[in-house]
């Protein structure tokens, strides 16, 4: 019987899918079963209490009523990702637009706005809402002040509730157990889409739906990957990164890891990672802004001699994103943001050494926040040459 697996390299936007015969999926795969019983979805009266918070922060911010396209956001607050316009008043039901074309298509979003008592004011526009729509709604309703729904809905979204958190910890217990049973089958030779699509097999046994994106030797510089052939060959260091999702939820886990026995240069930048991430990782408290938590990362980087700031050799990118019911959402641990970290907030923890025409390391472990400080969903990586605590 034919599986169907997904194939990610992240850095080109390419994904395609592929067929493997189980008879090819190793015994370690094979061997694996559903972890996906006793999970709890989010429930109705928790999607209304989300409302409920939405609708005091559109008070506060005097937004008379939020739209929203079908995607992540109508998800959290209705359970539902159909397409069509969503209308959230700040009084009254929410509406739901089936899509419709052209001029009717406003028309018909004009209108539920007037009849949810919103002729005038702000109207909040969820991030992902078409420019179309409200170019469209604006020239048939010229009183209406079209501003960001991001104070509404990531703050909302951005504060994950104990049943959010129940399911990013299942989904990255799945994405562990997946990358357990990936690894075991690396082998010289071996190119990595293969390995790509021996996690992608791990997700399926495992019941869900993920994807990985698999790099080897010089080309796990790159943070995203790369669409180039690549043979595994001794001593090449392994990095695998991505996940899956339980209800909706999202996992986020990197791990890199030496095929062979590592040399003294990558003991050393390994170490040097692992440490840059337990800084981060220390940093995450309540009250502390976002761009200290990068801070700390960065500073364990370029005390040893690398960067200075983004620069490469050196730490490229941010060290963590948020994570919910999107792989990257609000919000981020960057310089320059001096948002302070609250309890409830999730974030990866994934600091870089990039060192191209070499190699580079990523460690990646999602953190939430608690009164006491951050927890990781995942154990980190103890060694070098083991990638699970």
């Amino acid at each position: 019987m034919n599986r169907r697996i997904f194939l990610c390299t992240a850095a080109a936007g390419f994904r395609t899918i592929a067929r493997a015969q189980s008879a090819s999926v190793p015994d370690a795969i094979r061997n694996l079963r559903p972890m996906t019983a006793g999970i709890q979805p989010i429930t109705g009266d928790e999607r209304r209490a989300r409302i409920e918070k939405a609708r005091k922060l559109m008070r506060e911010n005097k937004i008379g009523a939020v739209l929203m396209e079908g995607g992540s956001s109508t998800f959290y607050f209705t359970g539902s990702r159909s397409d069509g316009v969503c209308v959230l008043p700040l009084r009254g039901e929410m509406i739901w637009l089936t899509p419709v074309t052209g001029e009717g298509k406003y028309k018909a979003i004009a209108n539920a706005l007037k009849d949810s008592g919103v002729a005038t004011g702000k109207v909040g526009i969820e991030e992902r809402v078409h420019f179309d729509i409200v170019d469209g709604v604006s020239k048939l309703a010229p009183a209406l002040e079209f501003v960001s729904a991001d104070p509404v809905t990531a703050g909302c979204r951005v504060i994950k509730s104990p049943a959010e958190i129940a399911l990013m910890q299942r989904a990255n217990d799945i994405t562990i157990a997946a990358y357990r049973a990936a690894l075991s089958s690396l082998k010289e030779g071996m190119t990595q889409r293969e390995l790509s699509a021996n996690i992608g097999a791990a997700y399926q046994a495992l019941g869900v739906q993920g994807e990985a994106m698999a790099s080897f030797g010089k080309y796990t510089a790159f943070p995203h990957g790369s669409i180039e052939p690549q043979k595994l060959q001794e001593g090449d260091f392994v990095l695998i990164d991505d996940g899956c999702r339980v209800e909706g939820y999202q996992s986020d886990v990197t791990r890199t890891v030496i095929f062979g026995k590592p040399t003294a240069r990558q003991r050393e930048i390994w170490a040097l990672e692992r440490k840059a991430q337990d800084a981060a990782l220390a940093a995450a408290k309540p009250g502390a802004t976002c761009e200290s938590v990068d801070a700390a990362a960065r500073k364990v980087i370029t005390d040893a001699g690398f960067g200075p700031g983004y620069k490469v050799p050196g730490l490229p990118h941010r060290t963590g994103h948020g994570i919910g019911l999107d792989g990257h959402e609000w919000t981020y641990l960057v310089r320059g943001n001096r948002t302070r970290l609250q309890p409830g907030m999730c974030f990866s923890d994934e600091p870089m050494i990039a060192i191209y025409g070499e190699f580079g390391v990523r460690l990646e472990d999602c953190m939430y926040i608690t009164e006491d400080g951050a927890r990781t969903f995942t154990k980190q990586s103890p060694a070098i040459d083991q990638p699970f605590g």
